[in-house]
């Protein structure tokens, strides 16, 4: 199972005292960076908070935004009357710089503008009655959160095990092909020795060509690396079908592999393997591209 770091989920809960309304949002990251912004009224509430979330989610840039709203019998409201006075004020004003009566300016208008009506604090029981909401709408929304990663994870598995099979392909047309890679530096060698013998007064020994040849078979030699190579490849299939998301082990099986493709490509002179190595280095880019977003 894969999870993307990007993902959105929104959850609310209500009671007699209170609307709670929990968002959470996230984006790739190396690292988790939260971000919980919560109405100063439940602040308190903030460390728990963080830490239901840093139990659900490994890595991302997350932004949880809290909305509460308090039903209006536990909430007290005091008209400000200077600043009241201080809005008539200003009407009147600009009343007079326009030289007639404006349009009517009502009460309800007044009381909508800032710093009019203030809201008292809530009891503190009150206050205490929202955690039990706050809890469950958070845990609602990492619920819908995760379901959307899930999805987006599904989506970026398929797309690397596509990669992964590219890779598992060329692997196997490489081994195929690597002996030619010796056969093809004998016939070369053989012929550069005919040509010296024909221009020259040259000998050379049977002895010489094997030892020749043995010498180049042995620094181009690309078992190990195949074998590594297939080796990583298993691996990565087993992190793709693992239960939890692999993301930074995954990570570090594409840098592995990239390793032993090139030194494939460094050593074996052909060029059938070098267009196999090509590909494969195409596939492997992909695979650090979605995994930028692989919890």
């Amino acid at each position: 199972m894969l999870l993307s770091m990007t993902g959105f989920g929104n959850a609310s809960q209500k009671s007699d005292a209170a609307d709670v309304t929990v968002e959470i949002k996230s984006v790739n990251n190396r690292y988790l960076k939260l971000s919980v912004r919560l109405p100063d009224v439940v602040a308190k509430f903030e460390s728990d908070l963080e830490k239901i979330i840093r139990d659900r989610i490994a890595r991302g840039s997350v932004q949880v935004s809290v909305r509460v709203r308090f039903d209006a019998h536990d909430v007290g409201y005091s008209l400000n009357p200077e600043v009241l006075g201080g809005y008539l004020r200003q009407v009147e004003a600009l009343q007079k710089m326009g030289g007639a009566a404006g349009p009517p300016v009502g009460i309800g208008d007044l009381l909508l503008l800032p710093g009019v009506v203030s809201e008292s604090e809530v009891s503190p029981e009150v206050v205490e009655g929202v955690w039990p909401l706050l809890k469950q709408a958070v845990e609602h929304s990492l619920d819908h959160f995760d379901d959307f990663r899930r999805r987006e994870g599904e989506s970026m598995r398929q797309d690397l095990k596509l990669q992964i099979q590219t890779i598992s392909d060329r692997v196997s047309d490489i081994d195929r092909h690597a002996p030619e890679v010796v056969a093809e530096y004998r016939e070369k060698l053989l012929e550069r020795i005919r040509k010296a013998i024909g221009q020259a007064d040259v000998t050379v020994c049977d002895s010489d060509v094997i030892r020749e040849v043995a010498i180049y078979a042995d620094r181009c030699d690309i078992n190990e690396e195949i074998t590594r190579l297939r080796s990583h490849i298993e691996q990565f299939h087993r992190f793709l079908d693992s239960d939890s998301s692999m993301g930074r082990k995954l990570e570090f099986l594409g840098q592995e592999m990239f390793r032993e493709i090139n030194t494939i490509g460094s050593k074996a002179n052909n060029v059938t393997i070098a267009h196999d190595v090509v590909d494969m280095k195409a596939a492997i880019e992909r695979i650090r591209e979605v995994l930028q977003n692989v919890e």
